[in-house]
């Protein structure tokens, strides 16, 4: 039988780490990353990636493997991902898949939703009419949705209108369809997230940020020459970048990477609490 992953969730600094190696050891498998940040080499103090120790305890998969100038987004991700799963799981082992990255999971886990992306061209022409009339549209090409979105709200009506123009079809048959095949996914899934109360969570990204900046962040970012746009988006790269700059000082740089780190582990949060099938812990 072949062994199915175990997922490891929660917001950053929330010992998912630790707590993967608990349950690797435990289910008798090997760890596979799911943090955007973590895939990157030389960004490995700033995105707090496992230490030495930990990487030498048990083998860790995806870390460092890409360049800081490469771009990653999660398909890509799922690209690199479900061949080491795969492999892992051929030699009888359980992939234990942790990280925060929310939609990266989403991709691994559900694959990509099946409507249309955003058209930009399409998207300028409704924004240029009343919203009146595209209620109106919307109500005639598909009542369903209309009955169901909020229709004072004028992105929430752009976006189901521009689902039924660009496929086709009615933006309530496919997302129906959507729902009931991720709840088909869902039911076959494994995997916890972390809980911590809110005033231990940040005091663990206040010691977590000190712990960079003291434990040499500062030489990592200015090493660091051409990278991407994605790679420049890792908290607390920017903040470093000015510090050493010399536009702000230790104590700005320390508090701007907490409060971001803050507000990241807030939408990290409200993401996992929409996954039903985790199971929380508390830690």
């Amino acid at each position: 039988m072949i062994p199915e992953p175990f997922y490891i969730c929660g917001p950053t600094a929330s010992g998912k780490s630790s707590l993967a190696l608990e349950m690797a050891e435990k289910l008798g498998g090997e760890i596979v990353n799911a943090d955007a940040f973590q895939l990157y080499r030389g960004l490995e103090i700033v995105s707090a990636a496992p230490s030495f120790t930990e990487l030498e305890q048990l083998p860790h998969h995806l870390y460092g493997v890409l360049e800081p100038t490469d771009s990653a987004d999660a398909q890509r991700y799922v690209d690199l991902a479900k061949p080491v799963i795969a492999e892992i799981q051929s030699r009888g082992k359980t992939p234990v898949v942790t990280g925060g990255s929310g939609l990266y999971l989403k991709f691994l886990t559900h694959g990509a939703a099946p409507l249309p992306t955003a058209d930009a061209a399409l998207r300028a022409a409704l924004d240029a009419r009343p919203l009146e009339d595209l209620v109106a549209e919307l109500t005639q090409l598909d009542p369903v949705e209309a009955s169901r979105t909020a229709l004072q709200n004028r992105r929430f009506v752009s976006r189901a209108l521009e689902i039924c123009l660009l496929s086709g079809q009615k933006a309530s048959a496919l997302r129906d369809q959507w729902e009931s095949k991720t709840a088909e996914i869902t039911s076959q899934l494994r995997g916890v997230v972390i809980q911590r109360s809110r005033p231990d969570l940040h005091a663990r990204i206040a010691q977590r940020t000190r712990a960079m900046l003291d434990g040499g962040a500062l030489d990592e970012v200015g090493y660091l020459t051409e990278i991407s746009n994605n790679f420049e988006k890792a908290i607390g790269f920017r903040e470093i970048r000015e510090l050493i700059a010399g536009r702000i000082d230790r104590a700005t740089c320390e508090e701007l990477i907490n409060a971001a780190t803050r507000q990241y582990a807030k939408r990290q949060e409200t993401w996992f609490r929409r996954e039903k099938w985790l199971t929380e812990v508390r830690r």
